[in-house]
């Protein structure tokens, strides 16, 4: 008796090492992991388009109306590693000292404002808007308030005499992607919002900002819900098929979150 006791306490103990040896190879440490694991990424999204690619390889793919959820489950163990872009991740990863950020980024990607195929004359007079706020450097002043050492340091405020006699610039987006646009009690704000409002300042607009699901942004500006979309928005081949991007505002990428 005391002989089989022995055999099954060592018979548990093979069995648990094994299992954490299992437990260990299965972490995803780089994108070459991927396969076969289950990833968590927001619905419509860049990281949703490139992680789809694994789903060929035995990878599932959980998809999620918002980032924050998908972080979520990621804590809760129903996803091995959630794939988003960079900035949110980093604002997810310092508010949940459980997760980490894999070193090397996904994949590489640049951000900019959407517009409905048939709408060339206003692509052209935001494209014109854009590259006067990049040459005066309110671009980077904005960037700097919400990334960086001099967060909130630079707060872009509209020249008291701008003539906004034009009318109203309708924008679209999905205000759960800090710091380029999240909610700050009633009002939406970041990094894309103050870029579109110093565009329609420019312009002689006003702005309204509509939230929406991320993949209900395409549809409204094509549809004319909405004149422009701005939402961390990656240029694709995809994307390009049914609207047209303007000139690239911020180079991002898309990095891999996981449990530490």
């Amino acid at each position: 008796m005391k002989n089989m006791k022995k055999f099954t306490a060592l018979a548990l103990s093979a069995a648990m090492t094994a299992s954490m040896a299992v437990s260990v190879s299965a972490a995803v440490e780089s994108k070459d992991d991927l396969p076969g694991k289950t990833i968590g990424v927001q619905l419509g999204t860049t990281g949703d388009l490139e992680a789809s690619e694994y789903e060929a390889e035995g990878a599932t793919v959980e998809r999620y109306s918002k980032g924050s959820e998908a972080v979520q489950a990621l804590k809760a163990g129903q996803v091995d590693c959630v794939i988003i872009d960079s900035q949110p991740a980093q604002k997810f990863v310092e508010a949940n000292d459980d997760l980490k950020i894999l070193d090397d980024p996904f994949v590489d990607e640049q951000y900019a404002i959407c517009l409905a195929k048939d709408n060339e004359e206003l692509l052209e007079e935001i494209n014109g808007a854009l590259n006067e706020l990049k040459e005066d450097g309110t671009i980077d002043s904005i960037m700097d308030n919400y990334i960086g050492e001099d967060v909130g340091k630079t707060p872009y405020e509209s020249p008291e005499d701008v003539d906004r006699s034009k009318g109203e610039l309708v924008m679209a987006t999905n205000a759960e992607f800090e710091p380029y646009e999240y909610h700050e009690g009633d009002e939406i704000v970041g990094i894309d919002a103050d870029i579109a409002q110093a565009i329609c300042d420019k312009l002689g607009y006003e702005l309204k900002i509509e939230d929406m699901e991320f993949d209900a942004i395409l549809p409204a500006v094509q549809s004319g819900k909405a004149d422009f979309g701005a939402a961390g928005m990656t240029v694709t081949e995809d994307r390009q098929a049914s609207v047209n991007f303007t000139d690239t505002y911020a180079n991002a990428s898309q990095v891999i979150i996981v449990k530490k």
